[in-house]
């Protein structure tokens, strides 16, 4: 099958190309065109459902998305008989089509473009012109034209057009390079039209112009395109098109010859400029810019005092703006390089000869003198080598400016360079969350500008791994959809399957980058990493590592810090982290690159491991819950019915608002396993759950079936916890005859050993109970109790809750009205009665 999306959607059998088979319904052109921009890729669900319903989905999305799959199905098996229903795969979380390298009109565009690109790079303008032209000819009208939009293919537009203007850039200049400037006249002219706030196509227009012997009508052009950029944007046109009017009003020979180098609008932006401003190519400052106030100063600090010949490096994780951060230092330490400040972008050098790089460098001017005294040594200029690749790509650049300080970025520090300092980047540090709020101001967002919300703005930037790239990306997808709030933005982020697909937008796409990088790893680390997918979040070591990696430990310690040498995973001194994202990808990477079976063993490996370490002593259960629960719900949807169970109570019954849905798997899976005792655990937990929500009578009976399930167990200890909740009903009711009346059996069934934490729940409870009835001695001896069985528990959380409820009996017999009752940690009762005792944190 033959697929063309740059014009109306066409679907066409390779031997019939005149015949096409595209649907009619404009719901399944929208599936289809999805699929055909994320060709060969996951489309999740989601994805799917927000394309084909930007703002509303109804209740019964997802069945009809199923109908429109299987239509589309048929759609392909009319195209290709024998192939096409086997090109749309169902792939969890959504679905793949499988497309040909040749059979899609963007792959053959982007072959063609890159291509042209190569070319002109390379000097060869006749085969830049004509890949460039072949590109564009494939282009029927807009992206798309008969689909309606939703953000992925709106996005997709955005990016093809944007990838279409650069492909004429392109083509223009080299047939500008082969003196064709009087063919070109007529399309320029449209060009600069329709692209009124282009500069490169008015530069192009006014060298075309001016080499037709036609000066006056180029200097009009710039007129005009001055007028309209201060009327429109307020702003005057930048260095390049200043330079090439100075050049046209002097008569520049130069400029009139094909072939002789252009100003650095004629060539393009990027290295090409270098050929005529050097000095001048240095980007501007990032306005959005932010954070990093350590980091800079540091870089700062290592670039003026570095000496002649000094190298200074940015390294770090993929997204953190390492080249945001080297621009924005090289424009603060202007005032330490008098003699100029270079910028040199390697990623169009990363596949051609290290010369062509050295070429545009300025060459070494005379040592500078200071004032009338004798030579003050060589010349400070600043180099700055953006996206470095390799030590081979920076050598002979080092050679050829040998005095100058260079400031390089690269994802990691490339070896063999003596004397480099360096400056790590990782993800944006939380103190810097609040300065964010500024990326997420939308004008004419309902309510205004809702930027000032920081906890919306602080759970997103948390869901984006605070990586600047992703916070960035996800601001865009706030801008362009103005009836968006950063509230509903980050609900939309919130669902780890479709997170990096939201992440998108335009030209800007955080899982190209984040793959790009993991591309350029050897495969063992490859490996490695995808196979790091099946760890939770958090922080993780060598044990957990090796679980993942099936491996020894040993063996873990060295794939991580080779991955740590490539910026895939941080090393930090309490363990190791894969950044959020990363460990997203990695995820999507193991349950795509890996057989089924090796996913899920890996997947059986990390949760016994992390059950197995849960059930140690010591351990503090909120630091580990998240990673947890992420993985009893792993378990859970690969049949692990005891891991569930395991990995549940491994939680401790620790109780927050966002465990309940995990207890509620973890009672089904106890129910699938028949375990009767499992069971009452997971009802108790869910119980102390909606009693912390004030939910009494559901709590009381949930309290009451986990009560009846384990003394059908025969799980004295698990019945005697189940009293403790049903006390702890009654004395919040003020029935402290009943409660006092629940919790002596409670306390017979938890005495002996193995018991300590419900026993520390009952002596919790029977102090409670002795601030109630005005007791305050009998409620420090169970506190005291309390104490001693957290420091056998090795809990410092139940530790400290002890501690501060003695302290506060310390303070006094009695309280005043209004007092408050620290009753579980963290949680507080006001206490309105007048002789309740005080409890102060």
């Amino acid at each position: 099958m033959l697929f063309r999306i740059l014009g109306p959607l066409e679907v066409c059998a390779d031997a019939d190309p005149g015949t096409s088979h595209a649907p009619h319904a404009a719901k399944l052109r929208v599936v289809l065109g999805t699929l055909l921009v994320r060709a060969d890729e996951v489309v999740s669900v989601g994805t799917l459902i927000d394309e084909l319903w930007p703002d509303a989905p109804p209740r019964t999305a997802t069945t009809t998305l199923q109908v429109y799959v299987s239509h589309l199905r048929k759609v392909l098996r009319g195209a290709d008989p024998d192939h096409g229903g086997a090109a749309l795969v169902t792939r969890r979380p959504g679905y793949v089509l499988r497309v040909g390298a040749r059979a899609l009109d963007t792959m053959a565009f982007e072959e063609l473009t890159r291509r042209g690109h190569r070319a002109l790079r390379e000097g060869d303008f006749a085969g830049a012109a004509e890949s460039h032209r072949q590109a564009l000819a494939l282009w029927r009208g807009p992206v798309l034209s008969d689909t309606p939009h939703g953000p992925v293919l709106d996005g997709a537009a955005v990016r093809l057009n944007e990838a279409r203007v650069t492909a004429l850039d392109e083509r223009i200049r080299a047939e500008l390079h082969l003196g064709r400037h009087r063919d070109l006249l007529a399309e320029l002219h449209e060009l600069v039209a329709e692209h009124r706030l282009h500069e490169e196509f008015h530069a192009h227009l006014m060298v075309a112009l001016y080499r037709c012997g036609r000066q006056a009508e180029a200097l009009r052009v710039f007129t005009l395109l001055r007028q309209t950029l201060v009327e429109e944007l307020g702003i005057e046109p930048g260095p390049a098109s200043r330079e090439l009017q100075r050049r046209i009003l002097e008569g520049d020979p130069a400029l009139s010859r094909p072939g002789a180098r252009e100003t650095a609008a004629t060539t393009g932006s990027g290295p090409a400029a270098w050929s005529a401003a050097p000095g001048a190519a240095l980007p501007g400052s990032d306005p959005y810019f932010t954070g990093r106030a350590g980091e800079l100063a540091e870089l700062e600090r290592l670039l003026r005092t570095a000496p002649a010949g000094g190298r200074v490096a940015v390294t770090g994780l993929p997204g953190t703006g390492k080249s945001a951060l080297a621009v924005e230092a090289a424009h603060r330490v202007a005032d330490a390089f008098p003699d100029g400040r270079l910028y040199l972008d390697l990623r169009a050098d990363a596949d051609g000869p290290p010369h062509r790089a050295v070429d545009r460098l300025p060459q070494a001017g005379p040592r500078r003198p200071a004032g009338d005294g004798p030579a003050a040594g060589p010349r400070r200029v600043l180099l700055v080598l953006d996206h470095v690749a390799s030590e081979t790509q920076v050598r002979p650049l080092l050679a050829a400016a040998p005095d100058a300080v260079v400031l390089l970025t690269a994802g990691r520090v490339p070896a063999g360079l003596p004397g480099l300092r360096s400056v790590v980047l990782g993800p944006w540090s939380r103190e810097e969350v609040p300065r964010l709020a500024g990326l997420f101001a939308v004008r004419g967002a309902p309510g205004g500008v809702d930027a000032a919300d920081p906890d919306a703005v602080a759970e997103t930037a948390e869901l984006c791994g605070r990586l600047p790239l992703a916070v960035r990306a996800a601001a865009a997808q706030l801008a362009a959809r103005p009836h968006w709030t950063i509230a509903a933005l980050a609900d939309r982020l919130r669902e780890e399957r479709g997170r990096l697909d939201a992440l998108r937008t335009g030209d800007v796409d955080v899982r190209a980058r984040l793959c790009a990088a993991y591309a350029a790893c050897p495969a063992p680390a490859r490996r490695a990493f995808r196979m790091l997918g099946a760890l939770p979040p958090g922080r993780f070591g060598p044990r957990e590592a090796a679980a993942a990696l099936d491996v020894g430990e040993r063996e873990a310690a060295v794939a991580l810090e080779a991955l740590a040498d490539e910026r895939l995973v941080a090393l930090e001194r309490d363990g190791c982290r894969l950044p959020e994202l990363l460990r997203l990808l990695a995820a999507e990477l193991l349950a795509r690159e890996e057989p089924p079976e090796v996913a899920r063993a890996a997947a059986e490996r990390v949760c016994r491991a992390y059950a197995d370490a849960a059930a140690e002593p010591g351990r503090a259960p909120d630091a580990a819950a998240r990673g947890l629960v992420h993985l009893a719900r792993t378990a859970y949807e690969a049949g692990l019915w005891e891991l569930t169970v395991r990995l549940t109570d491994a939680l401790g019954g620790w109780v927050r608002e966002d465990l309940e849905a995990a207890y509620g798997l973890a009672l089904d899976a106890a129910e699938r396993c028949s375990d009767r005792a499992a069971q009452a655990r997971m009802l108790r937990a869910l119980a102390d759950l909606a009693w912390q929500h004030r939910r009494m009578e559901r709590a009381r009976e949930l309290y009451g079936s986990a009560l009846d399930l384990a003394r059908g167990a025969d799980d004295g200890e698990e019945a005697g916890r189940a009293l403790v909740g049903l006390a702890e009903l009654r004395l919040d009711a003020g029935a402290a005859t009943d409660a006092a009346a629940l919790l002596e059996p409670a306390l017979a069934a938890l005495t002996g050993p193995g018991r300590a934490r419900g026993r520390y729940e009952a002596s919790r409870t029977r102090a409670l109970l002795a601030l109630a009835q005005e007791e305050p001695e009998t409620a420090r001896a169970w506190f005291r109790e309390c104490l001693e069985l957290a420091g056998a528990l090795r809990d410092h959380r139940l530790e400290g809750y002890a501690r501060r409820s003695l302290r506060a009996l310390g303070t006094g017999p009695a309280a005043g009205p209004g007092g408050a009752v620290e009753v579980r940690p963290g949680l507080w009762r006001l206490c309105p009665r007048p002789h309740a005792a005080p409890v102060r944190a």
